[in-house]
């Protein structure tokens, strides 16, 4: 599975987000566990990278150093139910999995949430359930959620999001216009109000509406 030059580009990514994001415990130890070559297109000389990579459907994956930033805002702990918006290649989540009890991954592409699931699965990763639905409303079925992550963008938390969160929960997304650069916020509820704490930008894209019928 892995290429030559696997470990130099996971060393040198460790030792990035160490020094300059402050990552270290159980989300290195994730990082290290989780094999990010079985998660990236074919052919990609450089998993550990700093930039992002395209994926089926017309989506895109994060840079690596992205999503252990994304996995570090939530501060996962062993007992924490993760939602999970926006599965993608299932990268982030193999490394949300590692970290709690329980996630939930939703992903509007079935052939991307199938991949998605074997890859997780061959991670020996049995704690993700993967559903196909848009997440723009989150997942009320399986609420409260102690952390959730949206990879997207909205001008403002939807109000759906906030009722889905447990006491104490913490949410991260990216906030503004869906044309420009977003800010990553951390939304931390605290009884009846919110903490918000602006952490690095990104560009994503707005949460597109409906299951896709085709692919």
């Amino acid at each position: 599975m892995e290429m030559p030059g696997d470990r130099e580009g996971l060393a040198a990514l460790l030792m990035r987000v160490r020094s300059e994001d402050f990552v270290a415990g159980r989300l290195m130890e994730a990082v290290e566990a989780i094999p990010r070559r079985l998660f990236v297109p074919d052919g990609v000389p450089d998993p550990y990278g700093e930039h992002s990579f395209p994926l089926p459907c017309g989506q895109t994956m994060p840079s690596a150093r992205t999503a252990v930033r994304l996995a570090a805002a939530l501060r996962i702990q062993p007992e924490h139910r993760v939602l999970e918006i926006g599965t993608g290649s299932g990268y982030v989540t193999a490394l949300l999995a590692r970290l709690a009890v329980q996630v939930v991954t939703l992903e509007r592409y079935r052939t991307l949430s199938t991949a998605a699931s074997e890859r997780v699965r061959s991670c020996s990763l049995g704690n993700v359930t993967f559903v196909q639905d848009d997440g723009r409303a989150g997942y009320a079925e399986a609420a409260p959620f102690d952390r959730i992550v949206v990879h997207g963008s909205f001008e403002e938390l939807p109000k759906a999001f906030v009722e889905q969160m447990a006491s104490g929960a913490m949410l991260v997304a990216a906030i503004g216009a869906g044309d420009g650069v977003q800010q990553i916020v951390r939304h931390q509820k605290q009884g009846s109000r919110f903490e918000l704490t602006p952490l690095f930008p990104v560009r994503f894209k707005p949460l597109d509406a409906g299951k896709a019928s085709v692919l």
